[in-house]
């Protein structure tokens, strides 16, 4: 199916300004500021006292916690974003009437193996995205478009890591070009991000800064995904009542049936 880009950009905002929007807003936001918070404390645990003291001025948010301790954290909240992922792309993808439910198999089936995928296949994805990108960077943005649904294909279809990435590939053709349009869009607003933390960082205000750009960038971020998620609804075919997908079928009832196949 045709994507139909400006259509993705108003109902995916649509998608996130609801009580699933709100819950996935909310997760996001805890696990960045875990993971800031994860790395930064590990960074200050493995210096020496003089230096840990120097840096600690600097950094932001922290917890009173050892570098190992706060290693351990960090890998946890990793493998828990991996999850949220797959939350969020079974989530986000269900029809607009769904979306002011929750339901629990949204975080429960078969919730592990995906989230492996979800890990393994990522790891494959940023490596070839970021190859991409520093040496030629158009081949980088190509590789993103292509690979976009990557996550969705794993949490929707029951897709394993490589059956995710080749059908990604598949599900992408005829659309690469829009595709590529919402690929840059991350890049503008990971360099926003930066730019926010870069004047705390300068004002002399590390942990504002924390909260304030983790906020932002939660915020922007989930409604980059509901904008994702619109557009694979679409190229998925699952939406035959027209704009708002009232009528798309429901990721849960795929994965129901996926497990009876």
């Amino acid at each position: 199916m045709a994507l139909q880009l400006g259509r993705s950009f108003i109902d995916g905002i649509r998608r996130v300004l609801s009580r699933t929007g709100g819950v996935l807003f909310a997760a996001l936001l805890a696990l960045q500021i875990l993971l800031q918070t994860s790395v930064n404390t590990a960074v200050i645990g493995f210096l020496p006292p003089e230096a840990a003291a120097q840096t600690q001025e600097t950094l932001g948010l922290t917890l009173p916690i050892s570098g190992t301790v706060a290693t351990a954290l960090f890998l946890l909240v990793a493998i828990l974003s991996a999850t949220y992922f797959v939350v969020l792309a079974r989530g986000i993808t269900r029809p607009m009437s769904e979306l002011a439910t929750f339901p629990r198999e949204l975080y429960t089936r078969r919730i592990g193996r995906a989230t492996l995928s979800v890990i393994g296949g990522g790891i494959v994805v940023s490596i070839a995205v970021t190859i991409g990108l520093v040496f030629l960077f158009l081949p980088g943005i190509y590789l993103g478009a292509c690979l976009l649904f990557f996550f969705f294909e794993v949490a929707i279809e029951d897709e394993r890591a490589i059956g995710a990435i080749k059908r990604s590939w598949n599900r992408t053709k005829g659309n690469r070009l829009k595709l590529a349009v919402i690929v840059l869009l991350s890049g503008v607003i990971g360099g926003i991000v930066g730019v926010l933390a870069t004047v705390f960082d300068l004002a002399g205000a590390p942990v504002v800064g924390d909260l304030v750009t983790n906020t932002v960038s939660t915020l922007l971020f989930v409604a980059l995904y509901g904008i994702i998620a619109d557009a694979y609804v679409q190229i998925r075919g699952d939406d035959p009542s027209g704009p708002g997908g009232s009528g798309a079928r429901s990721p849960v009832d795929s994965g129901a049936r996926a497990d009876h196949r």
